[in-house]
């Protein structure tokens, strides 16, 4: 193999110091006109390709902006909403010149992927931030933004509320006449023992549920509650489980990707008659038949909107909102049907 050309090298081909070389690559502004063009053409000539981890260095940056994800990278892509949100990221990241790197938890350890992410500022979706791994960002000067996270004053985060979504996704069950309902909910973040107090996606969400019930003095006893990763395995196995021991007029699911696995258990059952309602909005990703009715929220609005506030916060923009809230909506498909209850 032949050996790699340095900046030595062309320090000693030019009689440039090493410095100067360095400048004309990194600072050229630093040295004259003259000495940058003998320089990079002595680069040519050598066929030198500079080292982009010691270019990095130099300039004190990465050209990196890091996504955190709550899980394994092949559990996390099988989501299309996860998709959505990484796509809107990597936009925002083509645009300035950066690259998207994914980071799933190092050894099962969020902190310990942190600590090790050759990144200028991260992205976090789902994920409750404890105090160690704040304390990781602050050692690091990493800049974070959080994307369905906990509720916390302290932290950038993009989100819809939840709350609010959740209480309409409910209603409009309740309004068509179901009362015999299963809700698959998400499973929590995975700190959430440990942080009783933490105003997660999944307690955000349960909590609209509980206002929709209260409204149609319907006890939350009577609801059969099951959580599920969001794919369409996850809502196949939560609706085999379900329809082992009971027959649910609708089942209410906090993800598309598992609302779709409900209607493929229910299609294999002969059980159509069943209703299904989504959450995501993922139905120009993932067609359905028939065509899903869910909340709509922008997977890729939300990962627009984070990258933009990142990119600020590397610019030293401090006068960024700490939160920020898109839009959602009711996507009426064809899998909710009215039923009598009386």
């Amino acid at each position: 193999m032949a050996k790699r050309t340095t900046i030595q090298d062309i320090a000693n081909k030019t009689g440039y110091s090493k410095t100067a070389v360095s400048f004309a690559f990194n600072s050229p502004e630093r040295i004259s006109k003259e000495a940058v063009g003998r320089i990079l053409q002595a680069a040519k000539e050598l066929d030198y390709i500079p080292d982009p981890m010691a270019r990095n260095f130099s300039l004190g940056h990465h050209m990196a902006l890091g996504f955190l994800l709550p899980q394994r990278v092949e559990t996390t892509l099988h989501n299309p909403y996860m998709q959505q949100v990484i796509r809107g990221v990597a936009e925002v990241c083509q645009e300035h010149g950066y690259m998207l790197t994914l980071i799933p938890p190092l050894h099962s350890s969020v902190e310990e992927a942190v600590k090790n992410a050759t990144v200028d500022g991260i992205i976090t979706i789902g994920l409750i931030i404890d105090k160690n791994i704040r304390g990781v960002f602050r050692r690091r000067h990493l800049p974070l933004v959080s994307i369905d996270g906990a509720a916390d004053d302290e932290i950038y985060s993009v989100s819809i509320d939840d709350t609010a979504a959740a209480r309409m996704q409910l209603e409009k069950v309740l309004e068509k006449g179901h009362r015999n309902i299963a809700i698959i909910s998400l499973p929590d973040d995975a700190y959430a023992d440990r942080f009783q107090n933490a105003d997660t996606i999944v307690r955000r969400r349960k909590r609209g549920y509980l206002e929709a019930l209260k409204a149609y003095s319907i006890s939350q006893s009577s609801i059969i509650l099951e959580a599920a990763d969001a794919t369409i395995d996850g809502g196949i196995k939560s609706a085999e489980k379900i329809l082992s021991s009971s027959h649910p007029t609708c089942f209410v699911c906090m993800s598309d990707a598992v609302a779709i696995g409900v209607i493929n258990v229910l299609s294999r059952q002969g059980l159509e008659d069943i209703s299904v309602i989504g959450f995501d909005g993922i139905v120009d990703d993932m067609a359905s038949v028939p065509e899903l009715t869910t909340i709509y929220q922008s997977g890729k609005e939300k990962g627009l909107k984070s990258a933009e506030i990142l990119f600020r916060l590397l610019d030293g923009e401090v006068d960024t909102p700490m939160q920020t809230l898109i839009p959602y909506s009711f996507h009426e498909g064809e899998t909710l049907k009215e039923v009598s209850w009386k």
